[in-house]
């Protein structure tokens, strides 16, 4: 979520909101709530990831990356899942896709 925070003035310039889940409790995410400007959900629970898809692992009661990019009418335009923390979308390729979803937006309207 570092890295969401290091780029967010290009996702602001943008109109881009930001927000995070953990599946750690308000104690356990003291430090990146304190480290990061945008809200984060703490707390999430099998529940909650299993209705967005997520993959939950049990043994360690924790959601793996589940990672969406919604356009301005909350319509999902790209999304990832993965099952370990490998696979996350990387902070500046969600600068890329917002601007090559913004240019192809334009050269249609």
């Amino acid at each position: 979520m570092a890295g969401y925070e290091a780029i967010k003035h290009q996702l602001d310039d943008l109109n881009v909101a930001i927000l995070g889940a953990s599946a750690d409790s308000v104690e356990d995410s003291a430090d990146i709530l304190n480290d990061v400007s945008f809200p984060i959900a703490v707390g999430v629970t099998k529940q909650q990831a299993d209705s967005i898809g997520a993959w939950w692992n049990a043994e360690r009661g924790i959601i793996q990356p589940s990672e969406f990019i919604l356009d301005g009418e909350g319509k999902v335009v790209s999304s990832t899942y993965s099952s370990t923390p490998i696979g996350r979308i990387e902070p500046g390729d969600v600068v890329k896709r917002v601007n090559f979803l913004e240019k192809r937006k334009a050269q249609s309207g």
